[in-house]
């Protein structure tokens, strides 16, 4: 069983599991961490010790603060990556602490709250949280949720958009002929249909992965954007504009598919125009 926190059982010594090991070790082969840096809040030492224990093994850099003031000396010292921010920090709101990190630094932050804390939690992504973990909870999830907000925010090591071979040329699809050098879009006619940079860096991730199911999570990570939250629909925004450029029909897309309960595929045929 993977180590838990908050499930009445944290008088004992918390170890890593021999899965959440194997976990560690597949992730440390994807990417380098050792240069990023996480700041646990928490002022039960033993969830500190769970989580540094969690993500030392992903070889992050882990600091550690118990309180309200520590977290700010903290974030005033040195670089940091990302907050794990415990709600409840005994008689300190731990959205007032939220709050003022947030008036302060762009620093990403998970809050950690209890089980039955909707409000808290609503109102912590309301004024600038970017995910949250709620008790009783898996270090499966803790290093997942870590990784998908660490990856929104640009410090993935390496880009996951594979490079392209074509030497920037223009790209034709379905009836439209693309130039991504020159961020032009065109009909076959030579009708010009005018796109934001958004819609473009969109367009040209379809294009590099066609006839594949692309989740949200992963259009996120090839888009590289550093304004996605958690329960942002963004990406489902982003399409629908999409498809009411390039579709024939925008109602009944043939171009850019919905997959149920997976995400997104781009069905055209893509050749070099």
């Amino acid at each position: 069983m993977l180590p838990r926190y908050g499930d009445g059982s944290c008088g004992r010594v918390y170890n890593l599991s021999r899965e959440s090991h194997r976990v560690a070790a597949q992730w440390r082969c994807r990417e380098t961490n050792k240069y990023m840096r996480i700041l646990i809040v928490d002022d039960d030492p033993k969830v500190r010790l769970l989580l540094k224990r969690c993500f030392e093994q992903e070889s992050y850099d882990v600091i550690e603060a118990a309180t309200g003031a520590e977290a700010h000396a903290c974030l005033t010292a040195g670089d940091v990556s990302l907050v794990t921010l415990d709600l409840g920090l005994g008689s300190e709101d731990g959205l007032d602490i939220a709050r003022e990190i947030r008036a302060r630094s762009d620093v990403p932050i998970i809050m950690v709250t209890g089980k039955g804390d909707t409000i808290d939690r609503v109102v912590g992504l309301e004024i600038g949280a970017d995910d949250y973990i709620s008790k009783p909870f898996h270090v499966r999830e803790v290093l997942a949720r870590v990784r998908s907000v660490l990856r929104r925010y640009g410090h993935a090591e390496t880009s996951t958009q594979p490079a392209r071979d074509d030497g920037e040329q223009p790209l034709h699809f379905n009836g439209w002929v693309v130039d991504f050098s020159k961020l032009e879009l065109r009909s076959r006619s030579g009708e010009p249909c005018e796109l934001t940079t958004g819609e473009f860096k969109l367009l040209e991730v379809f294009l590099n992965h066609p006839r594949r199911v692309l989740s949200r999570d992963r259009l996120m990570d090839l888009l590289r954007g550093h304004d996605w939250a958690p329960t942002d629909r963004s990406i489902d925004n982003q399409v629908a504009r999409l498809r009411k450029k390039i579709e024939r029909d925008p109602k009944h897309p043939t171009l850019i598919k919905t997959v149920r309960g997976m995400g997104y595929s781009f069905t055209g045929d893509v050749e070099p125009a």
